[in-house]
Protein backbone atom coordinates (compact mmCIF):
# COMPACT_ATOMS: atom_id res chain seq x y z
CA UNK A 1 0.00 0.00 0.00
CA UNK A 2 1.55 3.67 -1.00
CA UNK A 3 0.54 6.28 1.10
CA UNK A 4 0.35 10.21 -0.55
CA UNK A 5 -0.17 12.27 2.07
CA UNK A 6 -0.24 16.62 2.60
CA UNK A 7 0.60 18.63 5.06
CA UNK A 8 1.12 22.28 4.97
CA UNK A 9 4.78 21.84 7.33
CA UNK A 10 5.65 18.47 5.03
CA UNK A 11 3.54 19.26 1.39
CA UNK A 12 2.72 16.44 -0.41
CA UNK A 13 5.12 13.38 0.11
CA UNK A 14 4.08 9.50 -0.63
CA UNK A 15 5.30 6.57 1.54
CA UNK A 16 5.38 2.98 0.83
CA UNK A 17 7.81 2.99 -2.29
CA UNK A 18 11.32 0.96 -2.44
CA UNK A 19 13.99 1.44 -4.69
CA UNK A 20 13.38 -0.76 -7.97
CA UNK A 21 9.74 -1.26 -7.26
CA UNK A 22 8.46 0.34 -10.30
CA UNK A 23 7.38 3.34 -8.47
CA UNK A 24 10.18 6.02 -9.69
CA UNK A 25 9.25 6.13 -13.48
CA UNK A 26 5.81 6.90 -12.33
CA UNK A 27 6.53 9.14 -9.95
CA UNK A 28 9.36 10.87 -12.18
CA UNK A 29 6.41 10.99 -15.19
CA UNK A 30 3.94 13.07 -12.59
CA UNK A 31 6.30 15.84 -11.46
CA UNK A 32 7.56 14.72 -8.45
CA UNK A 33 11.38 14.33 -6.76
CA UNK A 34 13.07 12.29 -4.84
CA UNK A 35 14.24 14.03 -1.53
CA UNK A 36 17.82 12.96 -0.53
CA UNK A 37 17.29 13.73 2.75
CA UNK A 38 14.15 13.45 2.97
CA UNK A 39 14.39 9.90 2.20
CA UNK A 40 11.06 9.48 0.34
CA UNK A 41 9.56 11.19 -3.24
CA UNK A 42 7.99 14.91 -2.90
CA UNK A 43 5.78 17.33 -5.06
CA UNK A 44 8.02 20.59 -5.87
CA UNK A 45 6.90 23.71 -4.27
CA UNK A 46 3.79 22.05 -2.45
CA UNK A 47 4.75 23.43 1.40
CA UNK A 48 2.38 25.70 2.80
CA UNK A 49 -0.05 25.51 -0.78
CA UNK A 50 -3.40 23.31 -0.56
CA UNK A 51 -2.70 20.21 -2.05
CA UNK A 52 -2.26 19.82 -6.49
CA UNK A 53 -5.14 17.06 -6.48
CA UNK A 54 -4.79 17.42 -10.48
CA UNK A 55 -1.37 16.31 -9.67
CA UNK A 56 -2.15 13.59 -6.85
CA UNK A 57 -5.42 12.13 -8.81
CA UNK A 58 -2.94 11.96 -12.16
CA UNK A 59 -0.48 10.06 -9.48
CA UNK A 60 -3.13 7.58 -8.25
CA UNK A 61 -4.49 6.45 -11.94
CA UNK A 62 -0.99 6.16 -13.34
CA UNK A 63 -0.33 3.95 -9.98
CA UNK A 64 -3.14 2.10 -10.28
CA UNK A 65 -2.79 1.13 -13.50
CA UNK A 66 0.65 -0.01 -12.73
CA UNK A 67 -0.88 -2.34 -9.97
CA UNK A 68 0.02 -0.38 -7.18
CA UNK A 69 -2.64 0.41 -4.35
CA UNK A 70 -2.77 3.73 -2.96
CA UNK A 71 -4.47 5.60 -0.49
CA UNK A 72 -3.86 9.22 1.00
CA UNK A 73 -4.34 11.29 3.85
CA UNK A 74 -4.62 15.30 2.48
CA UNK A 75 -4.96 17.90 5.01
CA UNK A 76 -6.62 21.18 3.04
CA UNK A 77 -5.99 23.36 5.81
CA UNK A 78 -3.04 26.30 5.31
CA UNK A 79 -0.56 27.84 8.64
CA UNK A 80 -0.25 31.22 9.90
CA UNK A 81 1.82 33.23 8.02
CA UNK A 82 4.05 34.06 11.16
CA UNK A 83 4.51 30.31 11.83
CA UNK A 84 5.29 29.67 8.49
CA UNK A 85 7.63 32.37 8.27
CA UNK A 86 9.31 31.10 11.51
CA UNK A 87 9.57 27.75 10.02
CA UNK A 88 11.24 29.21 7.25
CA UNK A 89 13.78 31.51 9.02
CA UNK A 90 14.56 28.62 11.18
CA UNK A 91 14.70 25.82 8.17
CA UNK A 92 17.32 28.71 6.12
CA UNK A 93 19.64 28.86 9.21
CA UNK A 94 19.91 25.28 9.49
CA UNK A 95 20.97 25.54 6.12
CA UNK A 96 23.29 28.63 6.73
CA UNK A 97 24.95 26.56 9.32
CA UNK A 98 25.45 23.16 7.85
CA UNK A 99 26.59 24.85 4.48
CA UNK A 100 29.47 26.88 6.98
CA UNK A 101 30.39 24.02 8.83
CA UNK A 102 31.00 22.20 4.93
CA UNK A 103 32.89 25.32 4.21
CA UNK A 104 35.15 24.73 6.67
CA UNK A 105 35.86 21.32 6.24
CA UNK A 106 36.50 22.32 2.48
CA UNK A 107 38.84 24.84 3.94
CA UNK A 108 41.17 22.47 6.02
CA UNK A 109 40.64 19.67 2.67
CA UNK A 110 42.52 22.43 0.74
CA UNK A 111 45.23 23.63 3.12
CA UNK A 112 46.00 19.73 3.75
CA UNK A 113 46.21 18.95 -0.51
CA UNK A 114 48.17 22.38 -0.21
CA UNK A 115 50.88 21.17 2.23
CA UNK A 116 50.78 17.36 0.78
CA UNK A 117 51.90 19.68 -3.31
CA UNK A 118 54.31 21.44 -1.32
CA UNK A 119 55.60 18.69 0.09
CA UNK A 120 55.56 16.73 -3.15
CA UNK A 121 57.16 19.91 -4.78
CA UNK A 122 60.10 20.08 -2.32
CA UNK A 123 60.97 16.51 -2.72
CA UNK A 124 61.78 16.83 -6.27
CA UNK A 125 65.64 16.97 -6.90
CA UNK A 126 67.12 20.82 -6.50
CA UNK A 127 67.67 23.33 -9.33
CA UNK A 128 65.39 21.67 -11.84
CA UNK A 129 67.86 19.01 -12.22
CA UNK A 130 66.64 17.13 -15.77
CA UNK A 131 65.93 13.39 -15.76
CA UNK A 132 68.79 10.96 -16.52
CA UNK A 133 67.51 8.22 -18.69
CA UNK A 134 68.94 4.90 -18.55
CA UNK A 135 69.84 5.99 -14.88
CA UNK A 136 68.72 3.80 -11.79
CA UNK A 137 67.28 7.30 -10.49
CA UNK A 138 65.22 7.36 -13.90
CA UNK A 139 62.02 6.18 -12.70
CA UNK A 140 62.59 7.47 -9.09
CA UNK A 141 62.33 11.01 -10.68
CA UNK A 142 59.48 10.09 -12.94
CA UNK A 143 57.45 9.21 -10.34
CA UNK A 144 58.58 12.38 -7.96
CA UNK A 145 57.67 14.92 -10.95
CA UNK A 146 54.00 12.77 -11.33
CA UNK A 147 53.40 12.97 -7.60
CA UNK A 148 54.26 16.49 -7.26
CA UNK A 149 51.92 17.24 -10.56
CA UNK A 150 48.78 15.45 -9.39
CA UNK A 151 49.00 16.64 -5.94
CA UNK A 152 48.99 20.31 -7.21
CA UNK A 153 46.09 19.59 -9.23
CA UNK A 154 44.42 18.34 -6.80
CA UNK A 155 44.96 21.14 -4.33
CA UNK A 156 44.04 23.93 -6.89
CA UNK A 157 40.27 21.32 -6.88
CA UNK A 158 40.55 21.65 -3.27
CA UNK A 159 40.99 25.14 -3.45
CA UNK A 160 38.28 25.69 -5.59
CA UNK A 161 35.40 23.61 -3.90
CA UNK A 162 36.32 25.57 -0.94
CA UNK A 163 35.87 28.96 -2.25
CA UNK A 164 32.79 27.54 -4.06
CA UNK A 165 30.95 26.06 -0.69
CA UNK A 166 32.20 29.26 1.31
CA UNK A 167 30.22 31.54 -1.43
CA UNK A 168 27.21 28.88 -0.99
CA UNK A 169 27.55 29.83 2.63
CA UNK A 170 27.91 33.61 2.38
CA UNK A 171 24.39 33.56 0.21
CA UNK A 172 23.00 31.18 2.55
CA UNK A 173 23.48 33.70 5.44
CA UNK A 174 22.20 36.30 3.15
CA UNK A 175 19.25 35.14 1.91
CA UNK A 176 16.92 35.87 5.10
CA UNK A 177 18.25 39.26 5.19
CA UNK A 178 17.47 39.63 1.48
CA UNK A 179 13.56 38.47 2.13
CA UNK A 180 13.60 41.07 5.07
CA UNK A 181 14.65 44.20 2.67
CA UNK A 182 12.66 47.00 2.24
CA UNK A 183 12.13 46.74 -1.30
CA UNK A 184 11.66 43.07 -1.36
CA UNK A 185 8.87 43.32 1.52
CA UNK A 186 7.15 46.46 -0.34
CA UNK A 187 7.13 44.39 -3.86
CA UNK A 188 5.76 41.38 -2.19
CA UNK A 189 2.95 43.55 -0.43
CA UNK A 190 1.82 44.55 -3.66
CA UNK A 191 1.98 41.21 -5.21
CA UNK A 192 0.15 39.37 -2.55
CA UNK A 193 -2.68 42.10 -3.31
CA UNK A 194 -2.39 41.53 -6.82
CA UNK A 195 -2.95 37.70 -5.54
CA UNK A 196 -5.76 38.93 -3.52
CA UNK A 197 -7.50 40.81 -6.30
CA UNK A 198 -7.64 37.99 -8.57
CA UNK A 199 -8.76 35.31 -6.58
CA UNK A 200 -11.80 37.68 -5.50
CA UNK A 201 -12.56 37.81 -8.89
CA UNK A 202 -12.86 33.88 -8.68
CA UNK A 203 -15.13 34.19 -5.95
CA UNK A 204 -17.14 36.93 -7.53
CA UNK A 205 -17.48 35.71 -11.19
CA UNK A 206 -15.57 38.18 -13.91
CA UNK A 207 -15.43 39.26 -17.88
CA UNK A 208 -12.59 37.72 -19.64
CA UNK A 209 -11.20 39.73 -22.42
CA UNK A 210 -13.22 42.52 -21.71
CA UNK A 211 -13.51 45.46 -24.67
CA UNK A 212 -12.13 42.26 -26.90
CA UNK A 213 -14.34 40.64 -29.70
CA UNK A 214 -13.86 37.52 -27.76
CA UNK A 215 -14.80 38.72 -24.43
CA UNK A 216 -16.77 36.05 -22.46
CA UNK A 217 -18.48 36.10 -18.63
CA UNK A 218 -16.59 33.73 -16.72
CA UNK A 219 -19.57 32.43 -13.53
CA UNK A 220 -18.28 32.34 -9.87
CA UNK A 221 -16.47 29.81 -8.39
CA UNK A 222 -18.66 27.24 -7.31
CA UNK A 223 -18.75 23.66 -5.19
CA UNK A 224 -15.43 22.25 -4.14
CA UNK A 225 -13.66 25.00 -6.80
CA UNK A 226 -15.21 27.53 -4.64
CA UNK A 227 -14.18 26.02 -1.43
CA UNK A 228 -10.52 25.89 -2.29
CA UNK A 229 -10.33 29.43 -3.69
CA UNK A 230 -12.02 30.53 -0.32
CA UNK A 231 -9.32 28.84 2.06
CA UNK A 232 -6.55 30.42 -0.49
CA UNK A 233 -7.85 33.86 -0.38
CA UNK A 234 -8.38 33.43 3.49
CA UNK A 235 -4.11 32.66 3.53
CA UNK A 236 -3.14 35.36 1.09
CA UNK A 237 -4.95 37.79 3.51
CA UNK A 238 -3.15 36.58 6.68
CA UNK A 239 -0.25 36.48 4.49
CA UNK A 240 -0.95 40.49 3.62
CA UNK A 241 -1.68 41.12 7.41
CA UNK A 242 1.81 39.79 8.14
CA UNK A 243 4.13 41.29 5.49
CA UNK A 244 2.09 45.46 6.47
CA UNK A 245 3.65 44.48 9.94
CA UNK A 246 6.46 44.11 9.27
CA UNK A 247 6.79 46.82 6.53
CA UNK A 248 4.65 49.05 9.00
CA UNK A 249 7.84 48.21 11.73
CA UNK A 250 10.43 48.98 9.09
CA UNK A 251 8.37 52.41 8.40
CA UNK A 252 8.15 53.04 12.44
CA UNK A 253 12.37 52.31 12.66
CA UNK A 254 13.00 54.77 9.94
CA UNK A 255 14.39 51.94 7.43
CA UNK A 256 11.80 52.34 5.30
CA UNK A 257 10.17 55.30 3.78
CA UNK A 258 6.23 56.07 3.74
CA UNK A 259 5.80 58.32 0.50
CA UNK A 260 2.74 58.87 -1.55
CA UNK A 261 1.03 61.41 -3.82
CA UNK A 262 -0.48 63.17 -0.90
CA UNK A 263 3.33 64.25 -0.15
CA UNK A 264 5.61 64.22 -3.36
CA UNK A 265 4.45 66.44 -6.28
CA UNK A 266 5.37 67.10 -9.17
CA UNK A 267 8.88 69.06 -9.77
CA UNK A 268 9.98 67.73 -6.66
CA UNK A 269 12.98 65.57 -5.97
CA UNK A 270 12.86 62.00 -5.18
CA UNK A 271 16.22 59.58 -4.32
CA UNK A 272 16.09 56.40 -6.28
CA UNK A 273 18.62 53.45 -6.10
CA UNK A 274 20.76 56.51 -4.64
CA UNK A 275 20.61 58.90 -7.89
CA UNK A 276 18.14 62.20 -7.20
CA UNK A 277 15.81 62.51 -10.02
CA UNK A 278 13.12 65.13 -10.73
CA UNK A 279 9.55 64.26 -10.67
CA UNK A 280 7.87 64.32 -14.19
CA UNK A 281 4.58 63.21 -12.86
CA UNK A 282 2.36 62.11 -9.90
CA UNK A 283 0.66 58.27 -10.33
CA UNK A 284 -1.51 56.51 -7.81
CA UNK A 285 1.18 54.27 -6.84
CA UNK A 286 4.45 55.29 -8.80
CA UNK A 287 5.59 58.28 -9.48
CA UNK A 288 7.39 59.40 -13.21
CA UNK A 289 10.57 60.44 -12.92
CA UNK A 290 12.97 62.23 -15.54
CA UNK A 291 16.05 60.23 -16.67
CA UNK A 292 18.00 62.58 -18.62
CA UNK A 293 16.21 61.10 -21.86
CA UNK A 294 13.14 61.35 -23.56
CA UNK A 295 11.72 58.83 -21.93
CA UNK A 296 11.38 58.79 -18.28
CA UNK A 297 10.87 55.92 -15.26
CA UNK A 298 7.92 54.80 -13.45
CA UNK A 299 9.17 54.44 -9.65
CA UNK A 300 6.86 52.92 -6.61
CA UNK A 301 6.54 55.02 -3.79
CA UNK A 302 8.20 52.09 -1.60
CA UNK A 303 11.31 52.57 -3.64
CA UNK A 304 11.80 56.33 -2.97
CA UNK A 305 14.51 56.69 -0.50
CA UNK A 306 14.29 60.50 -0.09
CA UNK A 307 12.37 63.67 -1.04
CA UNK A 308 13.42 66.76 -1.64
CA UNK A 309 10.33 68.97 -1.91
CA UNK A 310 10.73 71.76 -5.25
CA UNK A 311 9.70 74.81 -2.99
CA UNK A 312 11.77 73.56 -0.07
Amino acid sequence: MLTITHTPAEGTLIDGTAKGDGTAEVLKANGWRWGRSIGCWYVPHSRDRLPKTHLIDATISALTKAAFAVETELDHRLRPAAEVEETRIQRQDDRAAALDAKAERKAAAAEAAWNRANAATAALPEGGEPIKIGHHSENRHRNAIERAHNRLGAAVGADRDAEYASERARTAEATTGARYSVRTVANRIEKLKAEERGLQRKLDGYTAGSGTPYARQIPAASNTYRERVEISLEGVRDHITYWEGVRAEQIANGEATNYSRENIAKADAVKVSGQWREVARVNAKTVSVTTGYSWTDRVPYAHIQDHRAANG
